[in-house]
């Protein structure tokens, strides 16, 4: 059975082609826009044509200017497709090379664009339109993390097909993974925040923020297993979970159990510790929209008390220790006293902790955990002839994932390993002018994925943070 991993690796995706060969083409500074044609775009926003024009101004490597205005409006350029339901806006992104809304990739590819929304109505529209069609997903299935264009419409994605789990109309893949929940959390916060804009915070979305509290409550498991299985016939033991399909067992401790990593892939131990430290995170700041943009004061409460919990659970059972003795934060854990050290590329990781607001960027412990994570003390850090960085299982050994260089450019406050994450990304994209899923740490040239618009967005939010706060690095050429 062909399965995610293999579709990504194999661009089979409808739209591949035209990443790659692109409808339009301008040549500057020796370089050829790798965006579609301004006709064939899906998406143009004003603010955002501006924001690469001022950006741009400030890069003087030429092969990392040309990479920021192919990478930073990708998913405007190529994934979004706006429309009404019910009378109200509707935002469909798809990730890329697969034709299906993840919660968790969405939210993510707006991100970069959200410091914008002020200056542009329809970048406005856009947010609204995505924060309502997570809602409305999220009352489909809450333990679903990808979802068709048409609610009413069964997967087709032919790895999802003959899932063992309760498949609903409009969800294309049902691994349960806490982050998916905690993104669209992140993005009616974000957008609350920056706007002020009461408008996405309906009825419909009030019912989903609970179900989003419930469903964190039903996997602390404290009366049993729940109600979410999972079983995929596979060849890669990654993609299904085990004990008939509930997962590794959990000590019911006040943390949330997880099924499956941001990666897709199952859980070793359920308590995956940077999920559960998003969840803080973004229940609180479910607290602050509950109140002031609903004024639903039980809701807010709900979400404070759950946020409370669980982080008195991960302070106390989510440490580890390396075999030097120096304590970390576990990747995952059981309760039991059983623990993992490892980092994944894909984000909530460890590595990506203050990035998501869930550490401060001093706290000693979160850097002694970062630094192991960019070491040989994790099992998924590669370093070869022409890049270092993390990866994870997804895609295998030897495959360093840009999006962690990316994440550890934006976590760092050290110039010297930023131009070295830099010039790295420079030089790792097999000249198509994007970034990759996965590149071989030995030659580039190999890479998994033309199309990965979360990948894209990240770095082009990198580069436009350093243009603000580290404009002098960019001013070198690498």
């Amino acid at each position: 059975m062909i399965d995610r991993r293999t579709f990504i690796t194999t661009g089979v995706a409808a739209g591949a082609a035209l990443m790659a060969t692109p409808a339009f083409a301008r040549t500057e500074g020796g370089f050829t826009s790798h965006r579609p044609a301004k006709g064939d775009r899906h998406f143009t926003s004003e603010a955002v044509e501006a924001e690469i024009k001022r950006v741009s101004a400030k890069i003087a490597d030429p092969k990392l200017r040309w990479m920021f205005a192919n990478c930073y409006p990708n998913t405007l350029d190529t994934t979004v497709k706006m429309g009404m339901v019910d009378g109200k806006l509707d935002s469909f992104v798809i990730t890329g090379d697969i034709p299906c809304l993840w919660l968790r990739d969405s939210a993510a590819q707006v991100k970069p664009y959200l410091h914008l929304v002020r200056q542009d109505k329809e970048l406005q529209r856009l947010f609204q339109g995505l924060i309502g069609r997570q809602a409305r997903s999220v009352l489909i299935d809450p333990y679903a993390n990808a979802f068709m264009e048409d609610p009413s419409a069964p997967t087709n994605l032919k790895w999802s097909l003959q899932d063992q789990t309760e498949m609903k109309p409009g969800v294309a893949e049902r691994k349960w993974e806490i982050d998916s929940l905690c993104y669209f959390l992140r993005l009616s916060y974000g957008y609350w925040k920056e706007m002020g804009d009461k408008s996405p915070y309906d009825a419909t979305w009030v019912q989903a923020a609970k179900a989003v509290i419930r469903t964190f409550r039903e996997q602390q498991r404290k009366d049993g297993k729940g109600p979410y299985r999972f079983l995929r016939a596979s060849n890669r033991p990654t993609e299904t979970l085990m004990l008939d399909g509930y997962g590794a067992p959990s000590r019911p401790v006040g943390m949330i159990h997880c099924g499956f990593r941001p990666s897709d892939d199952s859980c070793v131990y359920p308590f995956f510790i940077p999920a559960n430290f998003f969840a803080v995170t973004t229940l609180r700041e479910l607290a602050v929209v509950a109140s002031e943009a609903v004024g639903d004061a039980n809701l807010a409460n709900d979400a404070k008390a759950l946020a409370d919990e669980v982080e008195i659970a991960i302070r106390q059972y989510g440490k580890t220790r390396l075999l030097d003795g120096s304590e970390v934060w576990a990747y995952e854990v059981d309760g039991f006293g059983n623990a993992l050290f490892m980092d994944d590329a894909n984000t909530p990781s460890l590595s990506s902790l203050a990035y998501l607001g869930c550490v401060d960027y001093a706290d000693p412990l979160w850097r002694r955990t970062r630094d192991a994570c960019w070491s040989e003390n994790n099992p998924y850090f590669s370093k070869g002839k022409a890049v270092e960085g993390i990866g994870g299982p997804h895609v295998g050994l030897g495959q360093v994932w840009p999006m962690s260089l990316t994440m550890r450019a934006l976590s760092s406050n050290d110039d010297a390993t930023i131009r070295t994450c830099l010039k790295m990304l420079r030089d790792s994209d097999a000249d198509t002018g994007f970034m990759h899923e996965a590149v071989d740490h030995d030659d580039p040239s190999k890479f998994t994925r033309d199309w990965f618009a979360w990948a894209n967005g990240l770095f082009g939010e990198m580069i436009v943070h350093l243009a603000d706060t580290r404009p002098q690095i960019l001013k070198e050429v690498l």
